[in-house]
């Protein structure tokens, strides 16, 4: 990985920093994202001195905040003018329905809508650093359908039901992506991690965190995947699948429906575009390429 530039949300803890001290240990740079720059500061400093690697690098982002994300962004592309690595990591469990920083469902707005900007808006610099990976992380605990009539859950909010179609969502993202990127160069998968003891459950109730503490497998586990897909020759021309295990594995049957992935993508671009710069409202990648 020496000379490849990884960006990674939410590698603070859990699976995300597991995923960064593993790409750090290969010679990779490593730019991860952290709620706070406190936070970011010391994390930097533990997995530099894990992976003897002095190239990490972090930057503040509040998932919850598209303006964050915008941000964000910009701040990377001040830094780097390269990226071939891009980890939608982060995710969110909501128990009780709250609204992020725009106004918008709190699992639907960091578990989708941020990673859907962030890749949006570095898919340009992507684009030239080819080849490139992007990797999302989803749950085999995606299901149901996007509800198109009430996506945010005003109506009544359902803690399993609004995670779920979230994940989902970032399968129909990727498979859509894909789609969009052929012939780019960059290639768009993403995995189902399985039960993972990480710090997701911490809004899941007490029965809930002692259900992953005990039967979820450990973080370094659960990021065995990500860097697979990160690293590995063997799926350098794999895009458009979501793996298990390191494997191409089977999902439900809506997660492979592309009207429901192009329906999701006009949402989120409905929900995100104000974010984008204004010569690139209408980029290449934004509109279905042509039949």
């Amino acid at each position: 990985m020496s000379g490849k530039i990884c960006l990674i949300t939410g590698a603070t803890s859990g699976i995300g920093r597991e995923t960064a001290l593993a790409l750090g240990k290969m010679g990779a740079t490593v730019v991860f994202t952290a709620r706070s720059a406190e936070k970011g500061k010391a994390t930097r400093g533990q997995i530099t001195a894990v992976s003897k690697n002095e190239m990490i690098d972090s930057l503040e982002c509040d998932l919850s905040s598209l303006s964050s994300v915008h941000d964000c962004c910009a701040n990377f592309r001040e830094r780097y003018d390269r990226l071939h690595i891009l980890i939608n990591n982060a995710g969110t469990w909501e128990r009780e329905r709250k609204v992020s920083k725009d106004g918008i469902e709190n699992t639907f707005a960091v578990n989708h809508l941020a990673p859907f900007l962030m890749t949006n808006l570095l898919l340009d610099l992507m684009e030239r650093s080819s080849p490139a990976r992007i990797i999302s992380v989803s749950s085999g605990l995606h299901g149901g359908t996007i509800n198109f009539d009430d996506v945010e859950f005003k109506t009544k909010f359902n803690a399993m039901k609004a995670y779920r179609q979230s994940k989902l969502a970032n399968i129909l993202f990727i498979k859509e992506l894909s789609r969009r990127l052929t012939g780019t160069g960059v290639t768009a998968n993403c995995l189902m991690p399985g039960l993972v003891a990480t710090g997701l459950s911490r809004n899941a109730g007490a029965f809930g965190r002692t259900f992953f503490r005990v039967f979820g497998a450990s973080p370094e586990k659960g990021a065995d995947t990500s860097v697979y897909l990160a690293s590995s020759q063997n799926v350098m021309n794999i895009s458009g699948e979501c793996f298990r295990k390191r494997r191409v594995t089977k999902t439900s049957k809506e997660s492979n429906d592309p009207e429901l992935a192009r329906r999701l993508w006009e949402l989120s671009e409905n929900h995100t575009q104000r974010w984008f710069p204004l010569d690139r409202r209408h980029s290449p990648i934004l509109e279905s390429p042509s039949a």
